[in-house]
Order: C-alpha cells, then structure tokens, then sequence
C-alpha cells in the first residue's frame, strides 16, 4: 500500500486482533487500544467485567459497580505485555484511583488513566520509481485516555455512573502521506454510561447463599478521531455495548463460587459491500449499527462477541479464574480461553492471568501473562458486612 497511514493502521489493526485474509467485513475504528482489556483480573475470566464483583479495576467496564465497593477507597494498577512473541517494547499500563464520595457511601468517584506504548516502527512507503520500499522516517506511536467517573446508588441493588474522559491517539507522528496531507494526532471527549444490580444475599440452589448481578455499559460515546487535516481520514471511537449477568454461590464462610456471562458489541457502522465505512454521524452510526450488515441479521449476530468465566474464592485470600471468550471469525476470530489467580494479603491484592488461543489466527496477546496490583485503604465500607 502507497498510503503510508493506511499502511500503518492496517498494521496495528492485524496486531490487536489477529485479522487474516478469511475475515469478512470487520468493524473497524480508531484507539483499537480502547478494546483491550486492561486488568488481569478480568483477564482470567475470558475478559470479562460489567456484572462480576466490585474491584479495583471497574472503572474500565462498569464504574456503577465502585459503589458496592467493600472498601472505602483503594488504587489499581496493571502490566499487559503485548505482541510479546516479536518484541519487549509495546505494552497496555493502566492505573486507577475510586473512593466514596461522601461518608453515606450512596456515591463514588474514580479517576483512571489508561497508556498504551507501541515501541518504535520505521515507516516506509514505495518509491514511484523503483517500486521498491523506502523509509520515510520512524514512528513511535502511543495513545492514552483518561476517565473521571462519578456513581449513584439510585436503590439498595441498582445504582448507575456517567463517566467523562479525553482520548488522545498518536499513530503517525506527523507523517506526510503520499496525497500530500498531514496526519496528526487525533484527540476526542467521551462519555460511558453503566449500570449494574446486585442482590443481597439470599438462599439460592441448594439452600446455599447466593447473589445475582447484573450490569450494562456503553462505553466510548463521543465524536470521530480525524488522523489528518482531511476528513477522509476520520474514524468512529469504538462505541461498545456490553452486557452480563452473575451468579455467586456461597459455599460456607470461607468459600464462593461464581458463574458469569457477558456479550459485547461494537455500536458503529459496518463495513458495506464495496468496503467502504457509510459516512454517518457517531449517533446515527450508534442507532443504525443494529440493522446496518450487508447480509443482514446472519451477519448482525455474528458481530456480538461472548465470553463465560468462572472465579472461585477462598476465605477473600485466594481465587481461581477461568474463562472463555468467542469472536465470530467473520468479525476478528479472537478466541481463547484464560486462566487466572489472585492472592490478597491485608489491604493488598495481586492478580494473574494468562490466555491461550484456541484460534488458528495468531492473536497478540497469545502466551501473555498479565499482572494486576490493588491496594485498599480507608477501611472497609458498609458492603464489606453484607
């Protein structure tokens, strides 16, 4: 490809989520970064975490969640390595500060910043003459967002959370393309908005003590990313609709199990026939992008994605995790499954996981180990004892 953008963003697109020759018509947008699931925690469950239980963490997939927080306040921190098989220098940081927002713990409050680091890339392009690669220069793209979230609780087992954030993604450095424009960093404001129920406990299957969550999240709402001085180069923030449920068991005093669903799909307009992404408007594209599929509704369904996970707990010191996760291969064919431990000691927390492709397309995070870091202080919150 002559186009040195395209190129590059064709590139990055293949790495986040494993795109080969056999895929047809996958939904595409800029800050891919923002899929990535950023805690190890959710890692182990099949990347799952809009209906588990509260953490650290939340504020990526449902922030509703902080206010049935069993700590008054704590901060999170993860590690993902990424493209590990080819090189030690792309990485996902993500960290997270949340606490009650008044001694009532009716309210939350989070801030989080979530940094992804794509090392160095030499760019090139084909010389007209030649028709030979020449290097044009080096890249060393990255891209961020920052979120600040506040969360209600609008009953004693629903409460929802708006939250605000800047995405800022620098893919080119500002590198000229072969039609003369300028690419940029694209920069754009977003919204999320979540909710999220939890029952209090209650005798389920067996007499056994249980809870049931539930939980939404669109994430991403805003306007288009423009890479250029043109708006031909524009593209949708990955506009995304989740939604779970869970069911924990509690065993006895010390141990829980817990069993959870989530589907996913991206709310932005899909690739028509000819290839081209229709031009509409973020909100058009959100409404339409239920209906909008070339083949229709075959195709529709196979742009939700899925994932099931399972967490056992012992005495809140030690947990299990295991979980699958299913692209259609039409969309991406990301599909995996994930093992995952946490180990907590005092006010401290720390978490692993690992996923394995289960897909004949490479994926990048294949054979990744992910690690996450919490730290709970401010004492326990009235949660803590239900």
């Amino acid at each position: 490809m002559k186009n040195t953008k395209l190129t590059l963003f064709v590139c990055i697109l293949l790495a986040n989520f494993g795109l080969a020759q056999t895929i047809t018509r996958p939904v595409l947008t800029g800050a891919p970064f923002l899929r990535i699931s950023p805690d190890a925690r959710a890692g182990g469950l099949g990347d799952q975490g809009v209906a588990t239980a509260p953490d650290g963490h939340a504020q990526y997939w449902n922030a509703a969640k902080y206010v049935y927080s069993p700590h008054y306040s704590g901060f999170a921190a993860s590690y993902t390595p990424y493209l590990s098989k080819l090189t030690n220098d792309v990485f996902l940081l993500n960290a997270t500060y949340h606490q009650f927002f008044n001694d009532e713990e009716r309210s939350s409050i989070a801030a989080s910043i979530y940094y992804f680091n794509l090392g160095e890339i030499e760019l090139t392009k084909l010389d007209d003459v030649t028709n030979r690669p020449i290097s044009i220069g080096t890249a060393k793209p990255n891209e961020f967002a920052i979120d600040v979230s506040y969360g209600l609780k609008l009953a004693d087992t629903y409460s929802m959370a708006v939250t605000m954030g800047y995405v800022r993604s620098d893919l080119y450095n500002n590198v000229s393309n072969d039609d003369n424009s300028q690419t940029k960093a694209a920069g754009a404001f977003k919204v999320d908005l979540a909710g999220f129920y939890q029952t209090e406990k209650f005798d389920g299957i067996g007499d056994m003590e249980a809870k049931v969550r539930a939980g939404f999240q669109i994430a991403n709402i805003g306007p288009k990313l423009d890479y250029s001085d043109t708006d031909e180069n524009s593209s949708f923030l990955p506009t995304n609709l989740r939604i779970g449920a869970g069911y924990q068991m509690f065993l006895d005093d010390y141990n829980s199990v817990s069993f959870n669903l989530e589907t996913s799909k991206l709310m932005v307009p899909t690739p028509q026939e000819d290839g081209m992404i229709p031009n509409k408007g973020p909100i058009d594209g959100m409404f339409s992008s239920f209906n909008d599929a070339p083949d229709g509704f075959e195709e529709e369904f196979k742009e939700f994605t899925w994932s099931a996970g399972a967490e056992y707990v012992y005495n809140n010191q030690f947990a299990f995790r295991a979980g699958y996760f299913h692209e259609s291969p039409e969309k991406g064919a990301r599909q995996y499954i994930t093992l995952g431990a946490g180990l907590k000691f005092q006010s401290f927390g720390l978490d692993f996981s690992y996923l394995l492709t289960t897909s004949k397309i490479n994926s990048a995070l294949d054979n990744t180990l992910r690690f996450g870091l919490t730290w709970n202080f401010g004492g326990d919150s009235a949660q803590s004892y239900d």
